[in-house]
């Protein structure tokens, strides 16, 4: 087996075969200006189209690269078993529409010095740039207000780039109780709920292609999730 690597960067994966190859390959190309040795687990759930085979196609040509299925749509349970697969003692978690390097050495940069055990890139943040459709961006909007509403989080954003240190992150990703979109949300939640120093840099945030999932369609169990979330944490843990 390979020795651990620094870096492991978990990408959850869903019907992504249009950009999947060529957006590895420039992972791949940049990755080592910003650490001396890295991985890409790729967190396949749920693909009814050829992005599984692509991606077994890309563990097999790079070493750097591996894979796993979830075998579901399920954003948040794939982006926790990445969490416990991954083999480096920092991991970002990326989306494969994003692939932000500026992001990525902001972020190891306050890892490595012990500024932050986790970092969130906030699309809403002083300084961000949020380039979505107005509808994406008044959602994300609306999210962390309620966020902010019924469970005193104290940022901007929970769901998109973030990056951590696993020792410290994995317990808290393991208590986490809600899966799905939310799972971002509580992950961040629960580090700050833990004391653990959780730091934002903002963001530019340009997709290269358009969601692969409804925003609409997400709405009625996202609620559902947080009303489950606000319950665990403000009255089952107490």
């Amino acid at each position: 087996m390979r020795a651990a690597p620094e870096l492991t960067v978990v990408i959850p994966i869903h019907n992504e075969e249009t950009i999947l190859a060529d957006s590895v390959a420039g992972l791949l190309d940049r990755l080592p200006a910003v650490a001396p040795s890295f991985e890409i687990l790729l967190a396949e759930n749920g693909s009814n189209d050829g992005t599984l085979a692509i991606a077994a196609d890309l563990a097999a040509r790079h070493p750097e690269v591996r894979f796993f299925s979830a075998g579901e749509p399920n954003y948040g349970k794939a982006l926790r078993r990445g969490l416990e697969e991954a083999r480096g003692e920092l991991v970002v978690c990326d989306e494969i529409d994003l692939l932000d390097l500026d992001f990525y050495r902001a972020a190891i940069g306050l890892l490595r010095s012990r500024r932050a055990d986790m970092v969130v890139g906030s699309k809403l943040a002083p300084g961000a740039r949020d380039e979505r459709p107005w509808l994406r961006h008044l959602a994300s909007q609306v999210l962390n207000g309620l966020l902010r509403l019924t469970l005193d989080f104290k940022g901007t954003d929970t769901h998109g780039l973030k990056a951590l240190r696993r020792e410290p992150l994995l317990p808290v990703a393991r208590a986490c109780v809600v899966e799905r979109n939310l799972f971002a949300s509580e992950l961040v939640i629960r580090a700050e709920r833990a004391g653990l120093t959780v730091v934002e840099v903002p963001l530019c945030v340009r997709e290269k292609r358009s969601p692969t999932i409804n925003l609409v369609r997400r709405v009625p169990e996202a609620l559902g999730n947080l009303a489950t979330l606000v319950y665990v944490i403000r009255f089952k843990e107490k």
